[in-house]
């Protein structure tokens, strides 16, 4: 199928999403890759209250700051 008639089909309101195989899609740089990191106790300490606090898991806290912390300096 040429790109001209996907993009009429498309257009048209049909559902083309049966054409493409997403078994293969990648979310470019959003691939997970695990990192050590060694902290002192008083700050796993400290995460381990607040994130008890907001009922999540220390590592979602630690990813959330990390984004938030992240984006404030882009």
């Amino acid at each position: 199928m040429k790109a001209e008639e996907l993009d009429k089909k498309f257009d048209d309101g049909e559902d083309v999403l049966d054409l493409f195989d997403i078994s293969t899609l990648k979310r470019p740089a959003l691939e997970t890759q695990s990192v050590n990191i060694n902290l002192p106790q008083w700050m796993v300490s400290a995460l381990d209250r607040e994130s008890a606090r907001l009922d999540i898991d220390r590592q979602s806290i630690i990813k959330f700051w990390l984004a938030e912390r992240l984006e404030k300096s882009a």
